[in-house]
């Protein structure tokens, strides 16, 4: 299954705004390369968010861990960038962000974003996440994931 295919299966099945996959570039921290939208969320693909490299969640997800939020804007609250980059993604209320760890590092990460209104996850819409980041592990990896299932 392709990259695509797999963020469009998870945007469906989880009923969310958005979905990002974000790829280990040089020289840039994370950029979305995939995306998937419902009828009326706009596009984040190259809009900059501040401190991209020092948000909170970025770091969080940089050590393996899955972050789940339910209310984003009552998260991180004293982080300005943070509380900045959810007005520029369109006022993300709540998020799933799961790391693709290949060989102990972190190489991309999947964002499944709820825009306007909080959203209360449940443990099978953080399995659905991680099946989703799994999907796209054996398509870059060649071959099944293993994960850890941390949040």
């Amino acid at each position: 299954m392709q990259y695509q295919q797999i963020l469009e299966a998870l945007l469906d099945d989880l009923s969310g705004s958005r979905v990002t996959l974000r790829q280990d570039v040089e020289g840039d921290v994370f950029p979305i390369t995939h995306e998937a939208l419902d009828a009326t969320t706009q596009s984040i693909i190259g809009l900059a968010a501040p401190n991209m490299a020092g948000q909170p969640v970025v770091v969080r997800v940089l050590a393996g861990k899955q972050v789940i939020q339910n209310d984003c804007k009552n998260e991180f609250i004293d982080d300005a960038p943070f509380q900045e980059m959810l007005v520029i993604y369109g006022g993300m209320g709540a998020q799933i962000v799961t790391p693709i760890v290949i060989e102990g590092e972190t190489k991309a990460i999947i964002s499944l974003h709820v825009l306007g209104e909080t959203r209360e996850w449940t443990a099978a819409d953080a399995e659905r996440c991680q099946a989703a980041v799994d999907a796209v592990h054996a398509t870059m990896a060649g071959g099944p994931a293993a994960h850890d299932h941390t949040s």
